[in-house]
């Protein structure tokens, strides 16, 4: 009985620098492995022996694509160690942020990674010779989310203007004149987008995920919530180790996360999706629907359409959020520290994202525990690819190998992100 290998050694059109290796034997998956091989960045190791009001700016480097989710993990982890709660108009200002995280890093992922994949081309630069007003709407919308980040942030990567308890400076409500009429524009385009994405080929392939998100009683998920699971898992993010698990692999610089008692389970749009449908907004709710996707969907090649959704929702919510927009009397409320230990979990454009900070009385990081979305799914992108080559095995193995890749690039993984962790086990011989 022939066996068959199917190597990438190095993954397109993703964040960071990972491969891929497939092994199969007659019609069974011997083996299948999403290799990690960029070196661990050591960011808790950064963060031990600074200050707790350090920790935004230092984790906003991790990513240059989704700074502000690292950033609001890690205020958020702060400010329940300090015991403070931050409301109103601040609030939404941290939502709106992220909303502009949320438009740029989906739009990215949608019109320059994925969308290629479904039309058959290598790249979005082969793919805008035929469809240039496509990729125009595709770059304009991330335009308008850099232009939130910049409005708030203080700059499009790596903002600046996010503090513990708040922000360093907030603006006047006459200030959002300019970027309301981008908003309209990118509300309308996101629709488009949504409509668009809706009409893909999408190869016929479901999973039966553990789905893993926040749950808010009354706002679909960016800061805050419960981390619930569509198995009934429904925690503080505060029992976040006490349900979750992180292993070391031997082919991979990061660490796979399991489910205690499930096992893998999947972060990100398609969860939010799934556990939280009726938190949309009713147009983003109407879209969906018109683009023929349910209010439930486990097939995971549709999640170009879901981060569509989730770019209208981000732009509805961005609109509403600015129309009742009022200054607040400061920006940002004192945080004090004490010696104790905070958690933190907000949704990240690509899913779960907890921090765990310990401090002494003073306000110095102890010890510090950041688990990305990436390295979560890590598992569940393998029990994928494992079932979607066993039910594709027919393919020619170019066309195969293609796919396996497109099935990656569903998860949009952001490799640097993930690569934080290595367990190094030396064997000497004597």
């Amino acid at each position: 009985m022939s066996t068959r290998t199917f190597k990438v050694d190095y993954l397109a059109r993703v964040e960071g620098e990972g491969g891929l290796y497939v092994k199969v034997k007659g019609d069974s998956v011997l083996d299948v492995r999403l290799n990690i091989f960029e070196p661990p960045r050591f960011f808790e190791a950064f963060l031990r022996g600074r200050n707790f009001r350090e920790a935004p700016d230092i984790t906003a480097r991790i990513c240059g694509i989704c700074p502000v989710a690292y950033q609001m993990s890690s205020v958020h982890a702060m400010e329940d160690a300090c015991g403070v709660k931050v409301e109103g108009p601040l609030r939404a200002l941290r939502r709106l942020i992220y909303c502009g995280e949320w438009i740029e890093s989906h739009s990215l992922h949608i019109y320059m990674l994925h969308a290629p994949d479904f039309l058959g081309y290598p790249d979005a630069i082969q793919m805008a010779k035929d469809h240039a007003d496509v990729v125009q709407r595709g770059l304009r919308l991330k335009k308008t989310g850099n232009e939130i980040l910049s409005f708030l942030g203080g700059r499009a990567i790596h903002p600046v203007n996010v503090r513990i308890g708040g922000f360093y400076k907030v603006p006047e409500k006459r200030d959002f004149e300019p970027l309301v009429e981008s908003l309209k524009w990118a509300r309308d385009a996101a629709r488009e987008t949504v409509l668009w994405t809706g009409r893909l080929p999408f190869p016929e392939f479901e999973r039966d995920y553990d789905f893993v998100a926040l749950q808010h009683p009354e706002e679909y998920p960016f800061n805050e919530g419960r981390v619930v699971s569509n198995r009934g898992l429904n925690i503080n993010p505060r029992a976040y180790e006490d349900n979750f698990a992180e292993v070391h692999v031997p082919y991979s610089t990061a660490l796979h996360s399991v489910l205690k008692g499930h096992g893998s389970y999947l972060v990100g749009p398609l969860a939010r999706y799934n556990l939280n449908f009726e938190r949309l907004s009713p147009l983003a709710q109407e879209t969906a629907r018109e683009a023929s996707l349910a209010s439930t969907c486990r097939n995971p090649f549709q999640s170009i359409v879901v981060r569509s959704v989730e770019v209208l929702q981000a732009c509805d919510e961005a609109l509403r959020i600015v129309d009742q927009y009022e200054r607040p009397d400061r920006p940002f409320v004192d945080v004090q520290p004490r010696a104790t230990t905070g958690y933190g979990c907000t949704e990240a454009p690509r899913g779960l994202l907890y921090h765990r900070y310990r401090l002494d009385d003073k306000g110095t990081i102890l010890d510090a525990k950041i688990v990305p979305p990436t390295s979560q799914n890590q598992k569940a992108i393998e029990d994928d690819l494992r079932r979607f080559v066993g039910k594709y095995l027919s393919l020619p193995q170019e066309t195969l190998g293609l796919q396996c890749e497109q099935a990656i690039r569903n998860y949009d993984p952001c490799i640097s992100c993930s690569a934080h962790f290595l367990k190094l086990s030396l064997d000497r011989q004597p």
